[in-house]
């Protein structure tokens, strides 16, 4: 049995490895919220030796690299010192997902006239959520933290917002 690999790929020379090429093999033009959770908890545990050795961490923000980009789906890693997080943000109307690799992080977070939640996610819990949803992540332990993250469809702007309450009604698409 051959494996299809990605028509259109950039895939970081770290983890140009022959599982990545099947884990982001073509599937469908936008990947659901189960598909990318699979992916990144696939990723972060499957190739974390890989992607502990490209891990760096920066004191003045957090740092990130993509790991890989197709015409459907891109890939991220991710690095939080601790203190380090984002604004509250949307995906622009992709769907996401972040495993976390190793650490600890915090994510407030809403979906459109839903009240605001609060979660803590350990190393190898993993989350897909959907093109509505609105967050913050941060590191509030004592520990570096990474996270991998994926978005479908991929190079999607993201909206910041000043707070979760100023989530307007429907989160429009920016693809």
């Amino acid at each position: 049995m051959t494996t299809s690999l990605a028509r259109s790929q950039d895939i970081h020379p770290t983890l140009d490895v022959p599982r990545l090429h099947e884990l982001i093999a073509p599937r469908a033009p936008v990947w659901t919220a189960a598909e990318l959770r699979d992916l990144t908890a696939t990723t972060a545990e499957e190739l974390a030796g890989p992607l502990r050795r490209l891990l760096a961490y920066t004191p003045d923000q957090r740092w990130w690299a993509r790991i890989a980009l197709t015409d459907e789906v891109e890939l991220w890693l991710l690095s939080w010192l601790p203190g380090q997080g984002t604004a509250p943000h949307d995906h622009g109307g992709a769907s996401g997902s972040f495993a976390v690799l190793e650490g600890e992080v915090a994510e407030t977070y809403r979906y459109p006239s839903s009240p605001i939640r609060h979660r803590r996610h350990t190393a190898g819990s993993a989350i897909g959520f959907g093109a509505g949803r609105a967050h913050e992540v941060r590191n509030v332990g004592t520990a570096p933290a990474a996270t991998v993250h994926a978005y479908s469809p991929p190079l999607v702007p993201t909206r910041e917002y000043a707070t979760l309450a100023d989530v307007p009604a429907e989160i429009p698409s920016l693809g």
